[in-house]
């Protein structure tokens, strides 16, 4: 980094030395949050006035409804405590592809006026580290009028972000306090049964993607017995380094990236963290690298596995809106279904339940009831619940309506051939 900043205590901060009325304010998101930093900006909004904030995962509830005005806060999806804000007007919504975020900041789409951003102390390079998240935050510093530093010495030094001499920054904070934690969901039994029919699809040396939840962590579990597989994916959690801890995950045979996990961020339980701290064999990557399409094109025996809020008899699926509520994202969803798409033996699975939580409600539909398309049926490759899989790649739509239906609750097997009849459909 360059500049020598002025290193000062979190109450010492005074944002409105830095913070503009109008600015867009980049905040670092997940478990590498800078809390002290995002907390003076609740704290101090009204001194501030009107700034447009965007926000990523949250993980530590910073954000909260009826407390942020006059911030207009930004996020790219409703998950993992972000809903509440959606419903309630508190944040609009971003529609776009993760991969595309670092470019949207590079040419000017996407505004940056201040980013606050955590890192670690100093590693062996002298340099800090992006710690357990290598995401959009380097292009926001790279665009931003100023940067603002939380400096934790209980981050962990990661390798894969050494991406920070240049980059200007104008005060750091210097703490010392634990990561905010993700905890962990234990699968039960339906998602044990899923994920069981997942790993038929995984075969040894593979190298997956998954994402974070107890349904991403059973198809982990699922895979135990797996020789020397790869891991390559936007998030890694506590699931992902058991894996590795027990020589599951060795990704020996990655033919990009050959002995590493890759990964954006790191998900989970300060052991999970302070697994990281310095792991030649864990390297953390910006979404140019996690999430682009040529780039896991490259990765042979590629299986991407995400999910679905529904999906419907063509393959269509939608990740984002339920009963009119915002509660996914796009996210990385297309990014790893068309990569996978094109890894030479790659496979692209998503999994779900067949109903949703009471058993009332097939999430394998007709339409999708939101008009919203995340991931267009003419990417479907794979779908599984716990009644199988269907395999939709280079099937007509007659064909697809049948498989699709197949892995449907039983209870709405009969409903869906009745809608799909109705609408003339053979």
């Amino acid at each position: 980094m360059t500049n020598n900043p002025l290193f000062a205590t979190a109450s010492d901060i005074d944002l409105s030395a830095f913070i503009r009325p109008g600015d867009h304010v980049w905040v670092g998101q997940g478990c590498a949050e800078p809390l002290s930093l995002s907390s003076a900006l609740v704290r101090q909004r009204a001194e501030l006035g009107p700034c447009t904030v965007q926000v990523g995962i949250q993980v530590a509830g910073t954000f909260r409804v009826g407390q942020c005005a006059p911030l207009s806060l930004r996020g790219y999806g409703g998950i993992t405590g972000n809903e509440p804000l959606v419903t309630s007007g508190d944040m609009d919504i971003v529609v776009s592809h993760y991969s595309h975020f670092p470019r949207l900041l590079d040419t000017g789409v996407f505004k940056c006026d201040v980013a606050l951003v955590q890192l670690s102390a100093e590693g062996p390079d002298g340099m800090p580290s992006f710690g357990i998240a290598h995401d959009y935050m380097l292009s926001a510093m790279r665009k931003a009028r100023v940067v603002l530093v939380e400096v934790n010495d209980r981050m962990p030094w990661t390798y894969g972000s050494q991406a920070l001499q240049g980059v200007p920054y104008a005060v750091a904070v210097r703490t010392s306090r634990p990561l905010v934690e993700m905890p962990r969901a234990a699968p039960g039994q339906l998602e044990n049964i899923i994920a069981a029919n997942v790993a038929r699809f995984v075969d040894d040396r593979a190298t997956l993607e998954v994402g974070f939840g107890s349904l991403a962590d059973a198809v982990l579990s699922g895979v135990r017995d797996r020789r020397d597989l790869g891991f390559h994916s936007g998030l890694m959690g506590d699931a992902a380094i058991d894996l590795m801890r027990s020589g599951v995950i060795t990704n020996a045979f990655k033919t990009i990236f050959p002995g590493k996990s890759t990964a954006g961020m790191l998900f989970g339980s300060r052991d999970a963290m302070e697994f990281a701290h310095r792991r030649h064999d864990l390297h953390l990557c910006d979404p140019s690298t996690t999430h682009d399409i040529c780039t896991i094109a490259q990765i042979d025996g590629f299986v991407a596995v995400n999910s679905a809020i529904e999906v419907d008899l063509w393959g269509q699926v939608n990740a984002e809106i339920l009963n009119g509520r915002y509660i996914g994202a796009v996210g990385g969803q297309v990014d790893f279904v068309r990569g996978a798409a094109q890894s030479r033996g790659g496979r692209s699975i998503i999994a779900l339940p067949s109903t949703d939580r009471g058993g009332t409600i097939s999430r394998i539909v007709p339409h999708l009831a939101a008009a919203t398309v995340t991931t267009p049926r003419s990417d479907a490759d794979t779908f599984v619940t716990e009644w199988g899989a269907a395999q939709l790649r280079g099937q007509p739509l007659a064909e697809r309506r049948r498989r699709m239906i197949a892995i449907a609750h039983p209870e709405h097997r009969e409903a869906l051939e009745r809608a799909t009849h109705a609408a003339g459909r053979d």
